[in-house]
């Protein structure tokens, strides 16, 4: 079995395939996995299917499990609390973050462990057609999925673009997301004693503004109350990610042939539910699950499609609503309306 693309989904599939006995490769274009990254949450379900691959019990250790939440107005009130204990109790886990490259050394390790042949700069240049299974893990820009699909399902830009960091001697327990006109600001726990931080607002596509972007965050987040100002204030230039945010449109099916699409080339998503890294893990398991009975690939597709398409059209609904500038209160009481229920497994 041929895998491409060495992240989350492409090494959580190696370790998921190779245990179940394949002879897995998985190649993967960049030389290294990456050394720099901010923190991503783990939620219930992906804690499973990380149990499953037998890393679940250390992704907890190295991650920091989340001990509250809440959404505030960009004046610091609150609009709605996260109900950890009720998660924990729906459950039985909480929430859990953890760097993508602490998460990554430990899908590589696992699968080298697992006796996945992992080929690290080394891009595909062309598809292997007579391999038993192709599965394709290149991100949202995948070129394999233009290659099978052509261009209608090429990613699209979202219509927000996003800030990420880490600040160093800077640590909290609490996730904290504040939503304001057009914008959003949030301050998640980080391992090592750092406090993870993410913006997203929406701005035209491309319009980066390079050595200038703690400025950039100023001009939209200078006003805000706790926690967003000390975070503005401790953030260094050159430890700023910034990136627009693409996703794709709903594919008419996760299977082309001999290939199979899993994570971001399948769903790529709008990050405001925090689901896109835990769906790629979720997807391996279950290709690995469904790989075990006849007509494996047509069962994958059957279960894993409609469950991200459905969790991406309501990411969407969420980003659209972040990025509104007018009715806030009606925007406010319908997210605390929504945290009724408690927070999604």
């Amino acid at each position: 079995m041929e895998i491409i693309g060495g992240g989350i989904g492409g090494l959580s599939a190696a370790i998921a395939l190779a245990r179940d006995g394949h002879k897995v490769t998985l190649r993967e274009r960049n030389a290294a996995l990456p050394s720099t990254g901010t923190a991503l949450g783990m939620w219930p379900a992906a804690l499973r299917a990380l149990d499953e691959l037998g890393v679940g019990d250390q992704v907890r250790r190295t991650g920091s499990r989340q001990q509250a939440g809440a959404f505030l107005r960009s004046d610091g009130s609150r609009i709605a609390t996260i109900d950890i204990a009720r998660l924990r109790k729906r459950t039985g886990d909480d929430v859990y973050l953890i760097s993508r490259p602490a998460l990554l050394a430990i899908l590589h390790q696992a699968a080298a462990d697992a006796g996945a042949d992992l080929r690290f700069g080394e891009p595909v240049s062309c598809l292997d057609e007579t391999a038993d299974l192709l599965v394709v893990a290149d991100g949202v820009f995948s070129r394999t999925r233009d290659r099978l699909l052509g261009p209608a399902y090429q990613a699209r830009y979202s219509g927000s673009t996003a800030w990420r960091g880490t600040i160093e001697d800077m640590p909290t327990a609490e996730f904290a997301e504040i939503w304001g006109r057009g914008a959003k600001f949030g301050v998640t726990p980080h391992e090592g004693g750092r406090t993870n931080w993410f913006a997203a607002a929406a701005a035209p596509e491309g319009r980066f503004e390079p050595g200038h972007e703690v400025a950039a965050l100023h001009r939209i987040f200078g006003d805000w109350a706790a926690p967003v100002r000390p975070v503005l204030d401790a953030i260094e230039e050159s430890r700023i990610l910034r990136h627009d945010i693409y996703v794709t449109p709903p594919l008419p099916s996760f299977v082309h042939g001999n290939a199979v699409l899993i994570g971001d080339a399948a769903h790529a998503m709008n990050p405001d539910l925090g689901r896109g890294a835990c769906e790629a893990i979720i997807d391996a398991v279950t290709l690995a699950a469904c790989l075990r009975q006849q007509n494996g690939p047509l069962l994958y597709d059957r279960s894993r499609r409609p469950a991200t398409q459905r969790l991406a059209r309501v990411a969407a609904i969420a980003a659209r609503m972040t990025r509104m500038r007018h009715a806030l209160p009606l925007r406010n009481g319908l997210l605390k309306a929504s945290m009724l229920a408690g927070p999604p497994s």
